[in-house]
């Protein structure tokens, strides 16, 4: 019940947002980690409206990226994280779906220091992202996202631990 009024909350304030913002994407991601502990995922997309590096073939482009992750371990081990990061996209040239892939590096706080087994060695943590995926002609998104989260030596513990999802998102 708990992590279904966390998801409502984060929802209502990410629609709340997106009033504001240029051009959002409402993202849901369910992946798992190495160690088979599910993850969900809700976030807010904000595009920077800018390209670079324009031609045939595509555009770099990218965007902020907001997110609140629910690592479902046993009941004593689930964790939750919330993540801001701007990611940098290259989209390749199409006309009604276009292949992107995609990269990014962000900051993460945890709710805890240890997940599943590993010792990530406090709530601060950096969030690392390579993805590709398909983005549709009416803004719907689909792709695949490797994510690895570490505090880059911070502390003395810095075992770390990847996600790996499936991801969706509709514009706002």
């Amino acid at each position: 019940m708990r992590r279904l009024f966390c998801l409502a909350a984060i929802a209502a304030v990410v629609v709340g947002h997106s009033v504001s913002a240029q051009a959002a994407g409402l993202e849901f991601a369910v992946g798992h980690t190495s160690d088979s502990t599910m993850t969900y995922r809700l976030g807010l997309q904000s595009d920077w409206d800018k390209s670079w590096w324009q031609s045939d073939v595509g555009r770099l482009t990218g965007y902020w990226s907001g997110a609140y992750t629910f690592w479902d371990g046993d009941e004593r081990a689930s964790v939750s994280s919330l993540s801001f990061s701007p990611v940098f996209v290259y989209e390749f040239a199409g006309e009604s779906v276009k292949p992107y892939i995609e990269a990014g590096i962000g900051v993460a706080l945890f709710s805890r220091s240890r997940v599943e087994d590993n010792n990530i060695g406090g709530a601060f943590q950096f969030e690392d992202r390579l993805g590709f995926g398909l983005r549709f002609a009416g803004g719907h998104q689909v792709g695949i996202r490797a994510t690895h989260y570490s505090n880059a030596g911070i502390s003395s513990h810095n075992d770390g631990i990847e996600s790996y999802s499936l991801n969706y998102t509709m514009p706002l």
